[in-house]
């Protein structure tokens, strides 16, 4: 006899229109239904990205749908930070309703607005109702409307104050928007449906993005280093976000952004010359020698430190110098160190100081190459 669960994964495979209940993308039960705590806000665009074209046919995609409209703000962007396919209480219908006019909330960080203008465009294209399509197309007016005249784009739009109003490459923000224009741009799926007059301004917003991209990029004693993961709307310098965020190298924010240039056919000179000066800082840049080491502290708590290990693989650290190119570490009294360790247990374990992303933009870079030669 199958077993409940086994029998829910045939139903739900039946539903998508498949025959094996593994390649049809569902989310994940609400905690209305499984008695358990409703999945982290994190889980939202991670499960979006997942969806096969199968699911955009179920009554559970229209069900999300509703609730993309919903949370959408009359500005056209989305707040950020919400577990969309709940199973909303009346009283998160009645806050949200209530904060539908608060535009100031609307942003591009953390996967907020391309997330949703991707997954109502989707569905418009599974479903033809009307207003999914406008949905998406109100959000990608968003996108355009808060572009600044140097190509750059806030964190958050309209009314944004301090380092919210910053261009902010951080968590992708800026190359999340530019990727989806780019599609908008070429009507690439799910954007077929999109106007000719929306493709044009979104190509012509896409290489305003670019270019803004080539003028932050930072020097170091005239050569071409990589970028900051926000830079001042004003001056495009490398600026100070959150009180750890200090002005820097950034070996995280970089490689999104270099491995956007590398997308880019037929790139210019100046193109090429960008990928070739932030190729090169990752190359120079990478920390070798030094391997993370997990252990519990004096307080019972999770903690890690860096050890010295020769057969480490290489690692970039998340901000450099600019001047220097020393990588550092900030906690949220603001006051740069040199060692993780030496930061707060809570900023430590809170924040990605380490990673391995910088291989990435390494190997593409040999692909790269190789479509260069003559």
């Amino acid at each position: 006899m199958k077993t409940l669960k086994t029998l829910l994964l045939l139903l739900s495979a039946f539903l998508c229109g498949h025959s094996t209940p593994s390649v049809c993308q569902t989310t994940p039960p609400p905690a209305e239904a499984t008695g358990g705590a409703r999945p982290s806000y994190k889980e939202w665009p991670k499960a979006a990205a997942r969806y096969d074209d199968s699911f955009f046919h179920t009554e559970e995609a229209a069900r999300i749908g509703e609730n993309v409209l919903f949370y959408q703000l009359t500005s056209g962007g989305w707040p950020k930070n919400i577990y969309i396919p709940a199973q909303l209480s009346p009283e998160e219908r009645q806050t949200a309703a209530q904060e539908k006019n608060d535009v100031r909330r609307g942003t591009i960080d953390n996967h907020a607005t391309t997330t949703e203008i991707t997954y109502l465009s989707r569905l418009y294209n599974a479903t033809r109702d009307a207003r999914f399509r406008e949905g998406a197309l109100h959000g990608i007016a968003y996108l355009l409307k808060a572009q600044y005249p140097n190509g750059g784009w806030p964190q958050f739009y309209p009314g944004a104050t301090g380092y919210h109003a910053q261009i902010t490459f951080n968590d992708n923000a800026m190359v999340n928007v530019l990727n989806l224009l780019r599609q908008v741009s070429l009507k690439e799926q799910p954007y077929t449906y999109v106007p000719d007059s929306i493709a044009v301004l979104s190509r012509k917003a896409f290489e305003k993005g670019i270019d803004c991209i080539l003028r932050c990029q930072v020097k170091q004693k005239g050569r071409l280093t990589v970028w900051c993961a926000q830079h001042d709307r004003n001056t495009l310098a490398p600026c100070k976000a959150r009180a750890y965020e200090l002005p820097s190298l950034s070996g995280a924010e970089s490689v999104g952004i270099t491995l956007l240039l590398m997308s880019l056919p037929r790139p210019s000179a100046e193109v090429s010359r960008a990928i070739e000066g932030a190729v090169e800082w990752f190359r120079t840049s990478a920390i070798t020698g030094l391997k993370r080491e997990n252990f519990v502290n004096a307080d019972g708590l999770t903690d890690y430190r860096m050890v010295r290990s020769s057969n480490a693989p290489r690692v970039w650290a998340r901000f450099y110098e600019t001047e220097t190119n020393l990588p550092f570490f900030c906690g949220r009294d603001g006051i740069r160190r040199y060692d993780v360790s030496e930061i707060e247990h809570e900023r430590r374990n809170g924040y990605s100081w380490y990673s391995n992303a910088g291989e990435k933009v390494l190997r593409q870079y040999e692909k790269w190459r190789v479509t260069q030669q003559p």
